[in-house]
């Protein structure tokens, strides 16, 4: 697998938007988007499958929205509606599995990392 390189993470009040990139080399089942705060697990937030299946986290449904481009390399998340408790730092990732329409959720079926952006929301 290739290469994750992140940006559009930063700073937002909360209501605010933000949307994170991330260019993807090489092929992949599943890209998705995690994010960890210090002290916890890392957690799933939203993947989208090969044939566009995308999945999400019941804390960002329908405030959050995880796309790509037509040439499958770059994955985007727009965040909308973001909250306090949306600060982390988020992550890309991509793995090879995940079915045409529906793709993986959990973290170790993500096999290729980005370094991760920082994402803070100020109340």
């Amino acid at each position: 697998q290739g290469r994750l390189v992140e940006s559009g993470g930063g700073l937002a009040q909360a209501g605010e938007s933000l949307r994170l990139s991330c260019l993807v080399s090489g092929r992949a089942h599943s890209m998705g988007w995690f994010r960890q705060v210090p002290g916890k697990e890392r957690e799933f937030v939203a993947a989208i499958s090969e044939g566009g299946g995308t999945a999400y986290v019941d804390s960002v449904k329908g405030r959050f929205t995880i796309s790509r481009d037509s040439a499958k390399t770059t994955v985007y998340l727009q965040m909308n509606s973001l909250k306090p408790e949306d600060t982390a730092v988020y992550y890309c990732a991509v793995g090879v599995f995940g079915s045409w329409d529906a793709p993986a959720t959990d973290l170790d079926s993500f096999d290729t990392w980005g370094q991760g952006t920082q994402v803070t929301v100020s109340s």
